[in-house]
């Protein structure tokens, strides 16, 4: 496939940016003494050409299972890069005559802390993943369910079922609204704004500097975010038709249908974003996410785009190289 073809993604992680391709994935981290941390690796060829991604709906549990682990990876990569940061800091401090390096672009295999860059092992990056994946499962799906049981005898079924999913979007809101007061939320947030806006200045075909890349929009109908919403409100419509259940059945049906409801909200933003200019699905699919991306986007600063354009281009190069 053409370069030009591809559509890139990327995640927002701590003080950086994943970008990822159609093969490759890229993250720049900025360091605190200023330079731009570099890591690069392909992507399972399976996720975007196996058998699977052919395949309408299946296809959605091989993508976003890979994203997840991805981000996972790359995220607590960017972790890494910050407690180095501290380490080194602690060696400082201990050391004052020592002198400060000099900013410059690296590596992450050339850098002075390789060996706390090296990439985590399996158990760590699963086991992570696990637990989030648990706590977020408990939140916003089993929590709605016991806050609506004490009503669930004096009401509809149908009822019960919908109010349910609007506490479900009441968590989801809040949550989003509470962690973007935190400050280091708040720096990701900018960097997630620095990620659309890097994308969607490609996309425009924009010279990608800060200069010419902050005028564009922090919100993108790409998003992950967008995704998240999408499984709220898919859920609710799910869960608010499968009538009246035992308890039991109604918590084991919020657990096991995840993923049923997940690839539905996949496969409708694949088929919005496929017909943009029907008026019917940009309301209902596309502007509700960029509506919520006032929340998890932030003005960057033109540092933060600097990394955003280190790892574009680091996935760029990559992937041309294989379609050249």
């Amino acid at each position: 496939m053409a370069e030009s073809k591809i559509l890139y993604g990327g995640q927002a992680v701590i003080e950086g940016v994943m970008m990822r391709g159609r093969r490759f994935v890229a993250c720049a981290v900025r360091r605190e003494r200023g330079d731009i941390v570099l890591h690069s690796e392909p992507i399972p060829h399976g996720v975007y050409a196996g058998v699977w991604s052919k395949i309408p709906f299946l296809r959605a549990i091989t993508v976003l299972s890979d994203t997840l682990v991805l981000g996972t990876r790359m995220l607590m990569f960017s972790a890494n890069i910050q407690v180095a940061d501290e380490l080194q800091k602690e060696k400082v401090k201990t050391n004052a005559g020592a002198a400060a390096p000099s900013p410059h672009s690296t590596d992450a295999a050339s850098n002075a802390t390789q060996a706390n860059e090296r990439p985590l092992p399996p158990a760590a990056i699963y086991g992570t993943l696990a637990i989030s994946l648990a706590v977020g499962i408990g939140v916003f799906f089993v929590l709605p369910l016991v806050l609506v049981s004490p009503i669930e005898r004096v009401v509809n079924p149908f009822v019960s079922n919908l109010f349910e999913g609007v506490i479900r979007l009441a968590l989801f809101l809040g949550y989003l609204l509470l962690i973007s007061r935190l400050e280091n939320v708040r720096r990701i947030f900018q960097y997630h704004g620095a990620e659309h806006k890097t994308i969607a200045a490609y996309e425009g075909g924009a010279e990608l500097t800060p200069e010419k890349i902050q005028p564009y929009s922090k919100e993108h109908p790409r998003c992950g975010t967008g995704f998240l919403l999408t499984v709220v409100l898919v859920s609710i419509f799910v869960f608010a038709f499968l009538g009246p259940l035992p308890i039991a059945v109604r918590l084991a049906s919020r657990i096991v249908l995840i993923p049923v409801v997940a690839a539905l909200s996949y496969e409708l933003i694949r088929f919005a974003s496929q017909h943009r200019s029907n008026p019917l699905l940009y309301w209902l699919v596309t502007r509700p996410s960029l509506a919520l991306q006032s929340l998890t986007t932030r003005e960057p600063e033109a540092a933060m785009i600097d990394v955003a354009v280190a790892a574009f281009k680091r996935v760029q190069e990559q992937e041309s190289s294989v379609a050249s």
